[in-house]
């Protein structure tokens, strides 16, 4: 039955096909018939090519038919303002926005005639500010290195990387092309909590292995942490960086449930898990359960890789629980390498629509507070920042530069580049261009050669739009973006500077006894570093 719903995407294919082999034969009698004989034949042949080609999915998995997208596309320019406002109400990215993708990905022109958009006159336009004089960076290829005192293999991450996918999520020629990708640009692969995959080994490209609650490839029977098991993973020259999954930004404080019937031979070797058996992500680990064990865990996980970075991801939620994780970083001196800061407005395939709406922190205000938390417990020296949330272009990567982050991910921009259409079908196993299916058919129309060659050109030609915006405010490398570089239109049409909104606090202004930041120094004074419970919980159980 499965195998005869996917192939209904060839029935108009199949259709033409029939309707020319009749118009064929009914010609003899009505001679008037050949030129519909003529039409279905020519289409046909279309339909034999789209089948054929390896240049576009959607051609290949849906002959004929695709063309009419194609068309759409062609036309956009009389359409454009109609697709792009309707668009804004229903996708987590705008038409432009994966316009831009597309272009960049293919090597295509994206100079754009006539100037700027109606939104710079719209409440929240944000833009940046340029220098007179204006520099010239030659190489793009921007670095940050990773691995605090304590890291024996520090790594030179680019600025822009592949965000945390998992295989499963993705199908194995997503994963392929991904990583393949990363290979040829010299950038990083966060593998997602699904465990490293034949795919990611195959692809030879940098990897961050994730770990989430589950444990996938480094878990017992029963579900919990096997160190040994870990060792053997983190050991792979592949592995540049180690990530411990605290939240996720579409749906913090979630778990997750990969039924058994979806579960391939492949997915169970790569997780650890056995078939036929429902897959589980718990929504909190059982390897911690205070800050101070994750601080532990985490010097265990930095250990037993050899010394690679070791850091966690997390979307902010109760501001007091990640100054707890600061505060035992202090008392217990085991400080992360890196944190990545997530958006609540990251994306995914299986979030509750509330969660996905309505729960976890953006990331803009997230990396802020993390940023200036970090400063006032005077470690932020030691730790780099990680930003993740709907970041695409250039833009986003500059102005969360500028908020604080070292560094920046990306999941939908990269799935934009190898032929994500933004169907909204990732649950349903019809992904019509194969990045997000495991059916066999569905996935083999997404060409990994083609499709990795594009990600390797959206990430160098982003980063240098990037060395271009930085160069246009007068900076010799991109890491010298601060808030003052923004400005933003406000709601009564007054512009403000970014700088007088997210302001970088005074170092160590956590440690002493003055009186400013009082909302800060409120949480910090109630954060406890042997408890994430708030304290009137902390009280309550003490009176039991």
């Amino acid at each position: 039955m499965r195998e005869l719903i996917s192939l209904q995407r060839y029935a108009t294919f199949v259709l033409v096909a029939i309707l020319a082999v009749i118009c064929f034969f009914v010609g003899f009698w009505v001679p008037w018939v050949f030129v519909f004989f003529a039409i279905f034949a020519g289409l046909t042949a279309l339909g034999i090519h789209d089948v054929r080609q390896t240049r576009h999915a959607v051609l290949r998995n849906y002959p004929v038919l695709g063309h009419i997208r194609f068309f759409f596309e062609k036309i956009r320019p009389e359409i454009r303002q109609y697709l792009i406002e309707s668009d804004q109400d229903e996708q987590p990215f705008s038409r432009e926005q994966r316009s831009l993708v597309y272009q960049r990905a293919k090597g295509a022109e994206d100079k754009r005639p006539f100037g700027s958009h109606e939104l710079v006159y719209e409440a929240g336009y944000s833009w940046l500010t340029h220098s007179v004089q204006p520099t010239h960076l030659e190489d793009t290829d921007f670095r940050v290195m990773v691995g605090g005192s304590k890291c024996k293999q520090p790594y030179s991450a680019s600025l822009y990387n592949i965000s945390a996918m998992s295989f499963g999520s993705l199908s194995a020629n997503a994963i392929s092309a991904l990583n393949q990708g990363a290979r040829i640009g010299g950038f990083a692969h966060d593998t997602g909590e699904g465990g490293i995959s034949r795919y990611h080994r195959e692809g030879g490209g940098d990897l961050i292995y994730e770990i989430g609650s589950g444990y996938f490839g480094c878990r017992n029977h029963d579900g919990t942490f096997n160190p040994e098991k870990f060792a053997q993973q983190a050991a792979d020259d592949q592995v540049k960086m180690i990530e411990l999954k605290l939240s996720q930004g579409a749906k913090p404080g979630h778990g997750g449930m990969l039924p058994a019937a979806k579960i391939t031979p492949e997915i169970a070797e790569a997780r650890d898990i056995p078939m036929g058996v429902d897959c589980v992500s718990p929504a909190a680990h059982s390897a911690f359960s205070n800050p101070m064990e994750l601080m532990q865990f985490l010097g265990q996980l930095r250990d037993l890789s050899g010394g690679k970075p070791v850091g966690f991801k997390l979307c902010i939620g109760h501001r007091r629980e990640f100054m707890c994780m600061v505060k035992a970083m202090l008392e217990t001196g085991i400080i992360p390498d890196f944190i990545v800061v997530d958006g609540t407005e990251g994306g995914t395939g299986a979030a509750p629509l509330e969660f996905a709406n309505h729960v976890g922190m953006p990331m803009v205000e997230g990396l802020t507070f993390v940023h200036n938390t970090l400063r006032g417990a005077g470690i932020r020296h030691e730790v780099k920042i990680g930003a993740a949330g709907k970041i695409v272009s250039a833009f986003d990567i500059a102005r969360a530069l500028s908020l604080g982050a070292d560094w920046c991910n990306s999941a939908r921009g990269y799935m934009f580049a190898i032929g994500c259409i933004q169907a909204q079908a990732c649950h349903t196993n019809h992904c019509p261009v194969g990045v997000t299916t495991q059916d066999p058919l569905r996935q083999k129309a997404l060409n990994v050669q083609n499709k990795s060659q594009r990600v390797a050109r959206f990430h160098a030609n982003t980063l240098k739009a990037l060395g271009e915006m930085a160069g246009a405010a007068g900076l010799d490398d991109p890491c010298g973006f601060l808030p003052y570089h923004f400005m933003t239109r406000r709601g009564d049409g007054q512009m403000t500077e970014a700088a007088d909104v997210y302001t970088y606090l005074r170092e160590g202004f956590l440690l002493d006894d003055g009186e400013d930041n009082p909302i800060y120094r409120e949480r910090w004074a109630r954060a406890n570093p042997r408890s994430f419970a708030p304290p009137e919980a902390q009280q309550q159980m003490a009176a039991q």
